[in-house]
């Protein structure tokens, strides 16, 4: 199987690596093109039997999967440009929430199924979210479920929740890593311990929290609980931001919520213009 990636950005790049390295595919397998060229020829100098194409067209002619990984409002343009060369045996799979799938149904024959990804998929973990097309066949369910598995943990999502599952999933490790980074400075300069010290404790804590879960050592409940002695230090820390979170987490998925209702009222106009 040929899989084709449009859009070799930060998410693209990613799926490229991950897929490669999580041995989902052989480099001789993937073929790729950005708009940009060199970013796709700097990804043909790690693995040099990629194929490199100059158009999303020639990406569709000569692949059965085909990955598009560029912004939202540059889906439609693309799509009009494959759908030619995307037959009904073949494949597409968006990684862009505020396209549904139904959307991309009304331009192409193909099966078509969403796939929004993480960042942590580039450690071959995390969660990828999948949305099937009405259309997409069982065959390229199977097919699909496979190559997501080599990389991540796969959640089937409804569309009503694409939104703040993305938040969790793909969001997530930005927001906590800024949380984490402010965690750093203010260890730095309430205290006598320099940030490179604090970034590495901080770095292996979060780290080490990632495997006790995954270990099913305890769940996020039951570990607060082990850490937080009554009249503890901890729990010191933990009445801080009792008093002082407030609804700072409500605040990001209302500021979310509301970006997402303009991209899409974005995307819908631009397909239903045409």
């Amino acid at each position: 199987m040929n899989i084709g990636i449009i859009g070799t950005g930060n998410m693209g790049r990613m799926l490229v690596e991950a897929l490669i390295e999580g041995k989902a595919i052989s480099p001789a397998s993937m073929i790729i093109t950005n708009r940009t060229k060199s970013k796709a020829l700097l990804l043909k100098d790690r693995y040099r039997d990629i194929k490199v194409k100059s158009t999303p067209r020639e990406v569709a002619l000569e692949s059965d999967l085909v990955f598009v990984c560029v912004k939202p409002l540059d889906v439609y343009k693309i799509l009009d440009e494959m759908k030619l060369h995307l037959s009904p045996e073949k494949c597409l799979i968006s990684i862009t929430s505020p396209i549904s799938t139904s959307q991309i149904e009304k331009k192409i024959l193909c099966s078509t199924a969403r796939v929004i990804p993480s960042i942590t998929n580039r450690a071959l973990a995390g969660v990828s979210l999948i949305t099937y097309g009405e259309n997409c066949s069982d065959v390229w369910k199977a097919k699909i479920e496979e190559l997501i598995t080599k990389i991540s943990v796969p959640v089937h999502i409804d569309e009503s929740i694409t939104r703040a599952a993305s938040d969790i999933v793909s969001c997530g490790p930005a927001f906590f890593s800024y949380l984490l980074q402010s965690f750093i400075k203010a260890a730095v300069k309430e205290t006598k311990i320099d940030e490179k010290k604090a970034t590495i404790m901080a770095s292996e804590m979060i780290v080490g929290l990632g495997e006790l879960l995954k270990q099913g050592h305890y769940t996020l409940a039951t570990l607060q609980e082990k850490v937080c002695v009554k009249g503890g230090i901890t729990g010191e820390g933990i009445k801080v931001l009792d008093n002082e979170l407030g609804d700072v987490f409500e605040h990001i998925f209302q500021a979310t919520q509301a970006k997402f209702k303009e991209d899409l009222d974005k995307v819908e106009s631009q397909f239903s213009n045409y």
